[in-house]
């Protein structure tokens, strides 16, 4: 039911470090304690800016809270909005608070500016928006009032919300028919093309750098012509911070394209950078209805926003009235977003935040769902359009993930494959390749598996609609097919379904599929030695126990009856396309090779590889991989429970299936090399010489190589290095702190706030440990809310990490907490970020996969490269321009010299005690004693 409320009688409620700032209807302020906060308004409609923020901070829910956020989302959908008050002022051009009542009152101004704003739409408009706003009033929406009102309409008969309000898809526009490319030509570019490129995108007064022209030229070496002696042209290129390495590698990228009539793939391992790599690409095509044409941002369909997922949600509205609040804020996106993109700079990510993650980014469609061209949307979906703006494109910038799966599925297509890749942040590339080509035969992925094919089932409705609806009509004339489709449908019911969870626990499980799960999750908690463990639980496999063996014998067996239909089913549609070749029409064609390739995928991807591994249990481990028996857990609670297998090297599958049947890889980071000896001694601050790796240092590249795959390959990769530009012995401080204890939590915290206070806050704090960020946090919080810097906590605040980068770029004095994920999503130039602190060294996580790979290669030496890794990764990010500042602190005395050759060479690395760390901290920021 709507509040009765209107923002004119509304208290505005902002929290302020640990404190609320109060704004009462008649305009009197106070300050008040959370206890105080809650006890007045627990019950009361409050107008707040970013509620899930506000309840975190509160301590309760605000079940009556107008969040300003929800407005701006509905009156300018699709823009990015800092979920701030500052943001807000910014965007709405007021001025711009900088005090917490300021900020408290700008919210209640936004609010009004918004309201007008939707006063002036156009008529024909208007009576959409009022439709849509009355819609989900009747879900119960606070805003709805206030919107009717504004559009000078009046609320509709009590109802339940009627969901055609939000058929937005109606006005979109349709995918163009693409055809893929021709063969790509064999035109070279030649080092002269591209500096002269290069010089022309950077613009006539621009410095010209040496170092980012020889990269350029370097990375160019891959558009060389396909010679049998070198396939692919390969080449490792790492460039130090601030060389221009993405300009660096466009340039012959958008030349060779033109010359070729060919796309490049731009892979990257983290969606910050795809944009960022779009975002430069405005340079080389500054006009933007070319630039649609020749750039494409390529993502997996978990990325996208499904329309026919929207218009189920949307039929199920009637039955789920609260749910019309966020369908229709999606709606409303829908109908201004370019490109569908759930995790773009299009959709604000703080949408998720604040109406649930199951309305927003669980519209996106997900493994195995998509019914392609049978589905009433096709002609209009976002990943159609993505994929077919790709088969035109020059630049092609996707994900490692994407690009390796792709490279996969290859086998099953007839469509051309790309030809040159261009890897960033390679240093990923090991990772991503691990996942890509790893099994994980758990109860979650069989589940999937039997939704896939059998759909929903106990009488729910829904999404899935499983192999036989969308196949039935399409083989009703093959007996052949229609056979093994009832073999397959029936052979599924062995996989684990509803209730899966207590029947394993309560050892009354339905199926060889969940009496072998059963048996696993039994034997983790037999052979582990701390089964309350927060994080995941492994044991070892091998040798696995009779219970276990014969478990997984019944389940190979099940799986094996499941995989021969399978299979038949997609030889039998294969023949159909050979066979029926003049009498489909275009429609029907796509359906049936969509489905056989799915079918392939399924069968003889992870259905294949699940029987193989079952198989294995009986003997031993296969050469050359990693199994393990795990249960995962999420907060301390099971969620998941099965086994992995694993590549000892996952870059020899990345090797076989994407590198030998390329025509041209370069693989380039900031970071790609293992530097286990500084080129220069490097001294302490007790003068002391730090301790060598080893006395015949090996090329730094012989690590990279090992990494990215060239170890598989018949020829040697050629490598080349351009170094920073930056002076960093000018520029930053290392410190090592050697007198913190290290297991109180409230001290740690007092070393960081006296650290941020020496930096004015505009500091980062990594942890590598979620439970120490969760202690830590309330006294830190504490302690910098009595210096009025503001605290962002990954874990804590109940924001999603890109909203929580986001507020921490455009708040110079912030400081961010968040894990050592943090580390890779965060670009924060310029004064915002002078600090970062880890807590304690970045060991990697002793799990069954670090152990095995560390026997492979040596313990020593993998454990401290994935440490150097990290530790260069880092001090990466703070200093991103020739004028940035700042300084690198380590609260922990046992970081090994050996480990400091991560570091810049040229940066003297001091281990000293915290006093004398903050008070150098603030005579080399320049900050000015508190």
């Amino acid at each position: 039911m709507n509040s009765p409320a209107r923002i004119s009688d509304l208290t505005i409620l902002y929290p302020d470090g640990m404190h609320f700032i109060a704004l009462s209807p008649d305009g009197e302020i106070a300050q008040l304690t959370p206890d105080e906060a809650a006890d007045q308004f627990s019950h009361l409609a409050v107008l707040v800016c970013h509620r899930q923020l506000t309840e975190a901070r509160l301590g309760l829910e605000l079940p009556h809270a107008f969040d300003i956020l929800e407005l701006f989302a509905f009156v300018r959908p699709a823009q990015f909005c800092l979920p701030a008050p500052e943001g807000l002022a910014r965007k709405l051009g007021m001025a711009i608070p900088f005090d917490a009542e300021d900020k408290a009152l700008s919210v209640g101004r936004a609010a009004t500016l918004l309201l007008q704003e939707l006063s002036a739409t156009p008529a024909a408009q208007a009576e959409q928006l009022a439709s849509l706003a009355d819609m989900m009033g009747k879900g119960g929406w606070s805003w709805s009032t206030d919107i009717l009102a504004a559009l000078g309409k009046t609320p509709s008969a009590a109802a339940p919300p009627d969901g055609r309000a939000a058929h937005v898809w109606t006005t979109l526009n349709e995918c163009e028919d693409v055809l893929p490319r021709a063969m790509a030509g064999a035109k070279p570019v030649s080092p002269s093309q591209i500096g002269s490129r290069l010089k022309s995108v950077l613009g006539e007064h621009a410095e010209t750098r040496e170092s980012q022209t020889a990269y350029a030229q370097s990375v160019g070496g891959i558009f060389a012509p396909p010679d049998e002696d070198k396939r692919p042209h390969f080449i490792l290129a790492e460039a130090g911070t601030g060389t221009g390495k993405t300009l660096g590698y466009l340039t012959p990228a958008s030349l060779w394209a033109e010359e070729n009539a060919a796309g490049v793939w731009i892979s990257t391992y983290t969606r910050t950078l795809q944009h960022q790599i779009a975002s430069e690409l405005t340079r080389f095509y500054p006009d933007a209805d070319e630039r649609q044409k020749k750039v494409t941002i390529r993502k997996g369909r978990e990325n996208y926003l499904c329309l026919l997922n929207l218009e189920e949600a949307l039929q199920r509205m009637p039955g789920m009235p609260q749910s019309a609040i966020a369908l229709g804020l999606m709606a409303r996106w829908v109908s201004a977003s370019e490109d569908g993109d759930l995790t773009g700079a299009g959709f604000p990510a703080w949408l998720s935040d604040i109406v649930g993650r199951r309305f927003t980014l669980g519209l996106a469609d997900r493994r195995g769902e998509c019914i392609h061209s049978a589905c009433s949307h096709y002609s209009k979906c976002f990943v159609e359009k993505s994929i077919r703006g790709a088969r035109q494109a020059d630049i092609i910038i996707a994900n490692h993930a994407l690009v390796m799966v792709q490279a996969v599925m290859q086998s099953y297509t007839e469509q051309p494959v790309p030809t040159r890749y261009i890897f960033d942040e390679g240093h990923h590339v090991f990772d991503a390749a691990d996942s890509a080509f790893a099994t994980h035969l758990t109860a979650l992925e069989t589940i999937e598996l039997r939704l896939w094919i059998r759909g929903a089932e106990d009488g729910r409705g829904g999404r899935a609609r499983g192999i036989r609806r969308r196949l039935e009509e399409l083989v009703a004339d093959n007996e052949t097919a229609l056979a093994a489709l009832e073999e397959a449908t029936e052979a599924a019911r062995i996989l684990p379904w509803t209730g899966w969870t207590k029947r394993l626990a309560g050892g009354s499980t339905i199926g060889e599929a969940e009496a072998f799960f059963a048996e696993v999750r039994k034997q983790v908690y037999l052979r582990n030695d701390n089964p309350h463990a927060y994080y995941d639980i492994q044991t070892e496999l091998y040798p696995a126990h009779p219970d276990l063996i014969a478990a997984a014998h019944a389940f190979k067996d099940g799986l094996e009856n499941l995989l021969k239909p399978l299979l038949e089913l997609a030889a039998q549609l294969e023949k159909m396309l050979e066979e029926d070749t003049e009498t489909l029409d275009s429609q029907t064609r796509q359906r049936l090779e969509s489905l056989s390739r799915g079918l392939l995928r399924r069968a003889s991807g992870p259905v294949a590889a699940w029987c193989q591994l079952l198989g294995d249990i009986a003997s031993d481990a296969r050469p050359g991989f990693i199994d393990w028996m795990q249960i995962t857990r999420i907060d301390s609670a099971d969620k998941d429970v099965g086994i992995f297998r694993h590549w000892l090297d996952p870059t020899q599958p990345f090797a076989e299936t994407l590198l030998k049947s390329a025509h041209g890889v370069a693989i380039t980071s900031a970071t790609l090399t293992d530097q286990t000896e500084n080129q220069t001694a490097r001294n302490d601050s007790n003068g002391q010489q730090a301790e060598s790796e080893a006395k015949d240092t090996p090329s730094p590249f012989i690590s990279a190589q090992q990494l990215v795959g060239a170890a598989h390959l018949e020829h040697e990769a050629e490598w080349s290095t351009h170094s920073s530009p930056f002076d960093y012995a000018s520029q930053a401080r290392i410190y090592v702190v050697n007198d913190v204890q290290r297991d109180k939590p409230e001290i740690g915290a007092a070393a960081m706030a006296g650290l941020m206070k020496a930096s004015d806050g505009r500091a980062l704090a990594l942890y590598t440990s979620i439970q120490r960020l969760k202690a830590t946090w309330p006294f830190l919080a504490e302690k910098l809310s009595s210096l009025n810097i503001p605290l962002y906590a990954q874990h804590q605040d109940r924001m999603n990490l890109q909203t929580l980068l986001q507020l921490f770029r455009e708040d110079p004095r912030s400081v961010l907490m968040g894990t050592d994920a943090v580390r890779d999503g965060v670009d924060v130039p310029g004064e915002a970020l002078q600090l970062m602190i880890y807590d304690r060294v970045p060991w990697p996580r002793p799990d069954k996969l670090f152990q095995a790979r560390a026997e492979w290669l040596g313990r020593n030496e993998w454990t401290d490269r994935l440490t150097r890794l990290k530790l260069r990764q880092a001090f990466g990010r703070l200093i991103r321009r020739q004028d940035d500042k700042g300084v690198f602190v380590i609260l922990d005395s046992r970081l090994p010299t050996r480990l400091t050759s991560a570091f810049p060479p040229d940066i003297p690395i001091e281990r000293i005690g915290i006093a004398q760390a903050i008070e150098k901290t603030r005579i080399f920021l320049g900050t000015a004693e508190n």
